[in-house]
């Protein structure tokens, strides 16, 4: 294949847009200079008034009408498909449609609740997208690799190719879910910003200047442009979060154990050290609730084996829910302004800045975040695990149709490490866990509440958005990953080229601070999201997605 892959590659990409009915194209695509905004309003004008209402909805509006009754569910599926389509054309997000599936799974779907008179489940008539590492029945995965067009994740007669479901799409479909696409990831899946050679760069609807993020980057431009209402994506160093963050919405990375991963395709499967996590990014923080409820409902520890039993904590939900309600209680954050590596672009570091005194003018306390040993230990040591294959993995993957590697994928050439080396890092990881669950407990005797803090308030990039090739920096997301804590993304604020100017007389930590910083310009980044991250202690979902709720509503006044 290696001399044909770019033909290769244009046949699947063509082969996707032939999938969009006639009467869904657009004529003419803007170029970002002429259309940078392809939200709101702009998407509008190709929808009918009822698709508008359908797809502004959020997850948890639409299943409580089409478990009413009051919205069919076949016309919810049809307006996303819509929505979808229009989407990918303007942006390059999706790397599978399956919408006449998705119809008839959606019909199948009404006849159930005309004959029963109920819901087939909590997802009942809910479109849910999927990052391409999931395996769909009839429908390829290729990850973004052109090597993998037409295999089982790079390997010819498996008996798979098209044949073989992960676990979690089971779970999906018996909840009463609608699968319509699969959405676009940078080959490798070790990169910020979501690129291959099959379907391009994937735009960033609210700022077509700007990435969208990676890896999960399709799953961020398709629901950051409501062509679906929540999906899942993957994050082993940040990538539900970036692109939830860059997107302006809810993204969160739970604990390892807590969402099924059987059976989807990976970059570096079997690298333990440092596990990928799956995960939901949507709307609003309900619809995190809502997807992430009804999946333990399933029990996934009967059926994935690295699924802790830890069915939904309403307890633990309320725990934070309820001193709010009663407002005789107060919370308590810590702040990472800067982790001392990399400082935050002015506009990240004025989205930091409101949250802490939205939530002080709440009464709750906020103290500052400064760990010892420093920040630059935790990311040493997530590369380290990265790295353990010194790039082999996905090397060879690329090297399946001789196609050239992404400037923006992390893969780390340098020699494989043995298993000497592979369990000094795993030490270097514990010692490292252990030393940063000893200083969360210290911040007791400093928030006033005789508890330590309940979330940490921190960057999720030093930047709103990465340009093209312009991903400078990963630790600001790393470092959770390592720690396996549980992280939320919160939407803030917009860019706003008056008030967020370059900072002036800026001396660098080092080379990689100055690049960041010569990456922002408020000219092109004016009107792009700004969010930011809460992080919480280990398998602690609930509560964090509670907090999520509430400093989002503590931020809208």
């Amino acid at each position: 294949m290696s001399t044909d892959w770019k033909k290769t590659a244009k046949d699947k990409a063509d082969s996707v847009l032939d999938l969009i009915p006639k009467e869904w194209r657009i004529d003419k695509i803007p170029s970002p200079q002429e259309q940078r905004d392809v939200t709101g309003s702009y998407i509008h004008q190709f929808l009918s008034k009822e698709e508008i209402e359908i797809t502004e909805t959020d997850a948890v509006g639409i299943v409580t009408k089409t478990s009413a009754g009051t919205w069919k569910s076949v016309d919810v599926a049809k307006a996303f498909c819509h929505r979808a389509a229009l989407a990918h054309q303007l942006l390059s997000c999706l790397h599978e449609i399956f919408f006449d599936a998705a119809i008839k799974s959606a019909e199948e779907l009404d006849q159930y609740y005309e004959k029963h008179k109920k819901p087939i489940g909590p997802l009942h008539g809910l479109p849910v997208s999927l990052k391409d590492q999931f395996h769909v029945k009839g429908v390829e995965t290729h990850m973004g690799y052109v090597g993998w067009i037409g295999t089982f994740q790079g390997k010819k007669g498996t008996r798979k190719e098209k044949n073989y479901e992960s676990e979690m799409v089971r779970e999906l479909r018996e909840l009463g879910a609608i699968l319509f696409v699969k959405t676009s990831v940078p080959h490798t899946l070790m990169a910020g910003e979501t690129v291959n050679n099959i379907i391009g760069w994937t735009q960033n609807p609210k700022n077509r200047n700007l990435s969208c993020g990676g890896s999960s980057g399709g799953e961020g431009a398709l629901i950051g442009v409501r062509g679906s209402p929540v999906g899942f994506g993957t994050d082993i160093g940040g990538s539900i979060r970036i692109p939830a963050a860059f997107n302006g919405l809810y993204g969160i990375r739970p604990s390892v154990g807590r969402m099924p991963y059987q059976g989807m395709a990976n970059s570096m499967d079997g690298q333990n050290s440092v596990l990928s996590v799956v995960g939901p990014i949507a709307t609003t923080p309900e619809a995190l609730k809502l997807v992430m409820q009804a999946l333990l409902t399933k029990k996934p520890w009967l059926h994935d084996p690295l699924v802790l039993e830890i069915p939904w904590r309403a307890e633990a939900e309320a725990a934070v829910s309820d001193p709010i309600k009663r407002l005789s209680e107060r919370l308590s954050f810590a702040v990472m302004e800067n982790d001392g590596c990399c400082t935050p672009t002015p506009p990240v570091a004025r989205a930091v800045d409101m949250v802490v005194k939205a939530l002080q003018k709440n009464g709750h306390t906020i103290i500052d975040w400064k760990p010892t040993p420093n920040h630059s230990r935790v990311t040493e040591i997530c590369y380290k695990a990265w790295a353990f294959d010194g790039g082999a993995d996905c090397k060879r993957d690329i090297d399946l149709s001789g196609e050239d590697m992404a400037a923006q994928a992390l893969v780390l050439d340098m020699p494989q490490a043995n298993a000497m080396d592979i369990m000094a890092v795993n030490i270097e990881k514990r010692d490292a866990q252990k030393d940063y669950m000893e200083y969360w407990n210290s911040t007791s005797e400093q928030t006033g509440t005789g508890e330590p803090v309940d979330a940490i308030i921190s960057p999720l990039a030093p930047f709103p958005a990465a340009r093209e090739n312009g991903y400078t920096y990963y630790g600001y997301s790393s470092w959770v990953n390592m720690l396996d804590y549980t992280s939320v993304v919160v939407p803030v604020t917009l860019v706003d080229k008056n008030t967020d100017k370059k900072m002036e007389d800026f001396t660098p930590i080092d080379e990689t601070d100055q690049k960041t910083q010569d990456t922002y310009d408020p000219e092109i980044y004016d009107g792009a999201h700004v969010s930011i991250q809460l992080v919480g202690r280990r398998l602690q979902e609930e509560k964090m997605i509670a907090l999520a709720k509430y400093v989002g509503e503590v931020l809208r006044g």
